[in-house]
């Protein structure tokens, strides 16, 4: 897989670099997967998020009780808004070049998760509330902090992948994604420090 050498942050004074350097995955069905390695590697970014994004905790009800959302969540729902750090203005541009030719559409929203430990973790599942469960869209998510396996899956059976997806990586889901497969970041034993997602979509796709 191919790496962009410069980081967005050097590069904000005279605009962000191109996204190149991709790795282009044809999942079947209309679905796609691109990855590029270390396209963002500045420490700065997950610093800042660390410890000023707006986290907050979720509950969510659970057989007969209702449990904690395990990962902390904060959402951005209009990226014309200020965000928390330059960086990821920058992010939005290039992606919005890369990608709003085969959306249709620029990036709108941003969620954060925070997991903070192995016992933060997401279930499997699609980004299919909203538009995404009817049309093709295309979810891109930038991994900041500690390598955690990032699984994905058909629905309704099949051989999956798994990606250790490290600091700095961009892993972006497109075409019928959210709705043929699904992705998932699991529990581990090993230690692990923390990692921040940050999910560029379009409006009404969650």
């Amino acid at each position: 897989m191919g790496t962009t050498q410069a980081s967005l942050l050097d590069c904000l004074a005279d605009g962000p670099p191109p996204l190149t350097g991709t790795e282009h995955l044809d999942l079947g069905a209309g679905a796609w997967l691109e990855v590029c390695r270390g396209w963002l590697p500045d420490w700065d970014l997950f610093d800042v998020l660390a410890g000023g994004a707006p986290w907050r905790t979720e509950q969510r009800p659970m057989y007969d009780r209702v449990v904690d959302v395990p990962r902390l969540l904060a959402f951005y729902d209009d990226l014309d808004l200020p965000l928390p750090h330059p960086a990821l203005v920058a992010a939005r541009v290039v992606l919005d070049e890369h990608y709003g030719p085969v959306m249709g559409e620029p990036f709108r929203t941003l969620g954060l998760c925070c997991y903070r430990d192995g016992a933060d973790s997401v279930a499997w599942h699609g980004d299919t509330v909203g538009r995404g469960a009817r049309q093709d869209t295309v979810v891109a998510i930038l991994s900041l902090g500690a390598t955690r396996r990032f699984g994905l899956r058909p629905v309704g059976g099949g051989p999956g992948l798994r990606l250790d997806v490290r600091h700095g990586d961009l892993v972006v889901m497109g075409g019928s994604c959210q709705r043929t497969w699904q992705h998932c970041v699991p529990k581990t034993a090993r230690p692990v420090g923390a990692r921040i997602s940050a999910q560029f979509r379009a409006r009404d796709v969650r």
